[in-house]
């Protein structure tokens, strides 16, 4: 679900100092894009959606969910805007955030 080697690979780049500054940036502007898929997407921007959403999330090692927006993402492409299962997005990012956010927390404390 997790890219753990990704994480690492963030928190080298940016520096230990910044890595929880960057965090927060990248999940407030991946949450944009949840809200308006939680809201219901309009079919028109879904292809641009998802391929920020995309970017965004496997930046921050979401790799599962970044993979599913790639296909979708390819579907609104092919004009099936219509068949990509935005629910099915949110439901990942929720998740893969639970994973991230409690490894990271458990990082924290150790």
């Amino acid at each position: 679900m997790i890219d753990w080697d990704r994480v690492s690979t963030l928190r080298e780049e940016v520096g230990e100092e910044s890595f929880d500054e960057v965090v927060a940036m990248f999940l407030e502007e991946v949450e944009e894009v949840i809200a308006r898929f939680r809201a219901g997407p309009a079919p028109e921007g879904l292809e641009r959606d998802l391929h920020f959403l995309k970017g965004g999330v496997l930046n921050l090692g979401f790799a599962e969910l970044g993979q599913l927006c790639e296909v979708g993402e390819q579907m609104a492409t092919a004009g099936r805007a219509g068949s990509v299962d935005v629910a099915a997005v949110v439901r990942l990012y929720e998740a893969s955030l639970t994973v991230f956010l409690g490894r990271l927390k458990g990082m924290r404390a150790a």
